[in-house]
């Protein structure tokens, strides 16, 4: 829940305060837009997954920053042309989003643990079950990010394109 109120924290943010940057895009025609490749997509998303998952270790710090941060992006690229960003943004963040918040509660696991120790409520900092939970998280938003980033690099222009094709000032 802390990983998703973030995100959603960030977006609302995002939505009434957007990066100037995210209306540039609205002067290029989608024939000129060029997907990114998979392998910069991968580089960039699994560095994002990694450093949330990381911030278990800095007392989630990081983890809170970067699902603000991602929020923010999201809530000012959707105070652009809704049309158009929707129909470039929705196919891969369907899993995109969601493998972002789940790297989010990987990040907030360990935190939370040591101080459900602290406050008496269980008897060891880590158990077995909390690190395979953990590590399950992890996991699970790692194939969501790279599942996205084939989506992203080779199908939402498509569909963006197809979405738009009959808008004429595309």
């Amino acid at each position: 829940m802390a990983s998703f109120s973030a995100y959603a924290c960030g977006v609302v943010f995002g939505k009434l305060y957007p990066d100037p940057q995210f209306n540039l895009i609205m002067g290029e025609s989608l024939v000129t837009i060029k997907a990114p490749s998979i392998y910069n997509l991968l580089t960039n998303n699994l560095g994002l997954i990694f450093i949330m998952v990381a911030g278990s270790f800095c007392f989630s710090a990081i983890t809170i920053k970067n699902l603000f941060l991602n929020g923010y992006i999201t809530g000012s690229v959707l105070s652009t042309n809704l049309k158009l960003m929707l129909a470039l943004f929705v196919p891969h963040a369907i899993l995109e989003i969601p493998a972002i918040i789940i790297a989010g509660a990987a990040g907030f696991k360990i935190p939370y643990e040591i101080l459900r120790y602290l406050a008496g409520k269980k008897e060891q900092i880590l158990t077995q079950e909390d690190i395979r939970e953990y590590l399950t998280l992890a996991l699970i938003s790692i194939i969501l990010i790279v599942i996205a980033a084939w989506i992203e690099a080779n199908i939402t222009l498509e569909i963006a394109k197809a979405m738009l094709s009959s808008t004429k000032s595309i």
